[in-house]
């Protein structure tokens, strides 16, 4: 299992934690407040945060740290949540 973690900065000042994982080829994201205790599981993955990971895979592919096809995945549910729109 691979994971992909990252932060940003909410519009109310709270830092966001990010966490992305990949297990037996299923996208799993989970996300929360630095302020808060326990994690949020997201049944769908919203669009931002699917850039968000795709920028994050492209740039780990780029240094040979993981295969292409984990980034078409993520290109293959952009498309899907661009159908959703």
């Amino acid at each position: 299992m691979k994971k992909h973690e990252w932060r940003e900065n909410t519009d109310d000042g709270d830092v966001r934690l990010v966490a992305a994982s990949r297990q037996t080829g299923e996208w799993k994201l989970r996300s929360r407040l630095k302020s808060e205790d326990e994690w949020t599981v997201l049944d769908v993955i919203p669009r931002d945060d699917l850039e968000c990971l795709r920028e994050i895979l492209w740039n780990k592919y780029q240094r040979r740290r993981i295969p292409y096809e984990h980034v078409l995945e993520i290109d293959a549910l952009l498309a899907g949540a661009e159908r959703r729109r």
